[in-house]
């Protein structure tokens, strides 16, 4: 793994990745993105579902040498009986030949650095339990959050979160928006 340098840049070796927003013109690279890193593609077609019906996420690139080698997404989820807005994580991915770099590490640690600022309570992720605990996340179960769909291990379904006083002490079931059903 790298060192985090000043600001938003990821320096490992010859390697100097920069983290910022995404723009207009990254689309057509964000796209190619997920359609390498995931098999069948339904991410990479969720996220162009996602950027036309959805105002409020938050989208991130990683870049090295002005090329977009890395993305992430955030989008608003929500807890069923509660007014309570977070965010869920998904999808994340990295071209191929940057992958174990700490590329993805970085954009992980830019998009929650970023929400945090922005008082969000708490991000969701559906992933790795191995890998996403290094960020914060916990099983979401330790909190009585249950994932909207079905059949998913609780230890894949994990919680990082920002201000504990918002959180229903009940629980209760995560959603994301219903674009990310089609993946499921």
């Amino acid at each position: 793994m790298g060192e985090m340098k000043q600001g938003n840049e990821f320096n490992k070796g010859f390697l100097m990745t920069e983290m910022r927003e995404e723009t207009f013109s990254d689309q057509d690279a964000v796209r190619r993105i997920n359609e390498i890193a995931f098999e069948q593609g339904h991410e990479a077609a969720i996220v162009d579902k996602l950027r036309k019906s959805c105002k409020e996420y938050y989208s991130f690139v990683a870049v090295n040498q002005d090329t977009v080698i890395g993305h992430i997404l955030f989008t608003p989820v929500t807890i069923d009986g509660s007014n309570l807005i977070g965010m869920g994580l998904a999808p994340m991915a990295v071209l191929p030949s940057y992958q174990n770099q700490g590329v993805g590490s970085s954009l992980v640690r830019h998009g929650l650095q970023h929400l945090q600022r922005s008082d969000c309570p708490f991000v969701i992720v559906l992933g790795h339990s191995k890998y996403y605990p290094r960020f914060g996340f916990e099983q979401a179960s330790h909190y009585k959050l249950k994932c909207q769909w079905e059949g998913v291990p609780d230890e894949a379904f994990m919680v990082v979160i920002f201000d504990r006083d918002v959180l229903p002490g009940e629980g209760g079931i995560a959603r994301y928006r219903a674009e990310f059903d089609e993946a499921m």
